[in-house]
């Protein structure tokens, strides 16, 4: 049976306050003020391919807004692997997201956070990693390591804030093109698709 509307709020409102409270106690492991819009969410999800086989990885899930679409785009839990800094938020995503393999740790360094997955192909990436927190050399580091784990042509969103791609343009290495711009997100979110050359 699904949620009446004044449970749906008050867990909305519950999210909104974990996130507040995340921003305040680690600042450079969130990127924005509230959590990212469903309108969004659904969007970033909608480049997933299912009916691939692969498993997918998303980074930086924090409250789940963006795990739940990712769920409804018909990913399995157990296809589903998650990355996310905040012991805080990783706690809350166990109880909300069971089957999820949900990994308490740094999206900076893969080969030591995916473990036994460190080899995996996935279908795409889904992130909400905070990029304009980090140097640039950081940013492309982890873009490359991202793009070693999907097929070639296989996408990597990255949410952003900014107004230009939060990674900057290497065509030799890789491609970059802007996926969509939501209003109905606060603050508007930009959406970057990377694939590899």
């Amino acid at each position: 049976m699904g949620l009446s509307l004044k449970e749906r709020f008050g867990r909305k409102f519950e999210e909104e306050i974990r996130f507040f409270k995340g921003m305040v106690s680690q600042p450079k492991a969130v990127g924005a003020i509230v959590p990212t819009s469903s309108v969004t969410a659904r969007k970033m999800a909608s480049v997933i391919t299912p009916q691939s086989g692969l498993p997918v990885l998303e980074l930086g899930p924090g409250t789940g807004v963006i795990t739940k679409a990712i769920l409804a785009r018909g990913i399995k839990p157990e296809n589903l692997t998650a990355i996310e800094f905040s012991t805080d938020f990783y706690n809350q995503l166990l109880r909300h997201y069971p089957g999820v393999n949900f990994i308490n740790g740094d999206a900076f360094d893969l080969e030591k956070t995916l473990g036994d997955q460190k080899d995996q192909i996935f279908d795409s990436i889904i992130s909400a990693v905070p990029l304009l927190n980090f140097p640039m050399s950081a940013r492309t580091n982890l873009l490359e390591q991202l793009l070693d784990r999907v097929p070639v042509g296989r996408p990597v969103i990255q949410i952003s804030y900014g107004p230009v791609s939060p990674i900057i343009a290497q065509p030799s290495r890789y491609h970059i093109r802007h996926f969509d711009f939501i209003v109905r997100n606060i603050p508007p979110a930009q959406l970057w698709c990377y694939t590899r050359s």
